[in-house]
């Protein structure tokens, strides 16, 4: 698997706004119209912003569960059915505001033995529908505590997801394997006896944060 980077990721994007904004700077510099510069600088900055991949250091054991992406818990459900999983499960589902960091990492140390891409719409992330209508690409994992499954999940804003694990390829716990720009959810299924260590509403942070200990 390629190591990820969301400073490479994001590089077309603040680059080239803040070289317009520049370039406009200096051609208008002398003018009224070196405010046009403005607009460019302001949002290649917010990009620097958001593409940023602070570094994180696990130390969760290995019954412990750490949280796949930044944000805050929107959904911990028990589910009966559910097709990104084999049977009964327990679902934990977070939302990432365009102020989160989108960088997703691995929730366990395991085998990435299958991934799943679909397309889809580009409803807002926080709506439990997105789930299921949304733009997503998921992870199917095997961990020596049991298997787990990670979903990207695109959202109002977002239309790009990121993953560069590949299948047969191993993960370590809390490494990074992509994110999804500007905006996005991102669901954890878990085996049904986890125990959950969330509530709804609580922010948590990609790769540190626990979220679940396997039974």
């Amino acid at each position: 698997m390629h190591s990820f980077s969301a400073w490479k990721t994001g590089a077309p994007y603040y680059l080239t706004c803040l070289a317009i904004g520049l370039l406009l700077a200096a051609v208008f510099r002398n003018s009224y119209w070196v405010w046009a510069a403005a607009p460019f600088l302001l949002i290649g900055a917010f990009a620097l912003f958001f593409f940023r991949d602070p570094p994180r250091v696990p130390s969760a054991d290995i019954n412990e569960i750490v949280a796949p992406a930044d944000g805050r818990i929107v959904g911990v459900d028990d589910l009966q059915t559910c097709p990104y999983y084999d049977g009964p499960c327990k679902r934990i589902a977070i939302f990432l505001s365009l102020f989160n960091v989108h960088v997703n990492r691995s929730p366990v140390s395991g085998t990435v033995y299958r991934i799943e891409y679909k397309p889809g719409a580009f409803k807002p992330a926080m709506k439990t529908e997105a789930s299921e209508l949304n733009e997503s690409n998921t992870l199917y994992m095997d961990s020596d505590q049991g298997r787990v499954t990670v979903r990207q999940i695109s959202g109002l804003v977002a239309r790009r997801i990121v993953c560069v694990a590949e299948e047969g390829q191993n993960l370590e716990l809390g490494q990074k394997f992509g994110m999804i720009k500007f905006g996005s959810r991102t669901e954890l299924y878990l085996p049904p006896d986890s125990e959950i260590c969330v509530t709804l509403g609580e922010r948590v942070k990609a790769g540190t944060s626990i979220v679940a200990r396997f039974q």
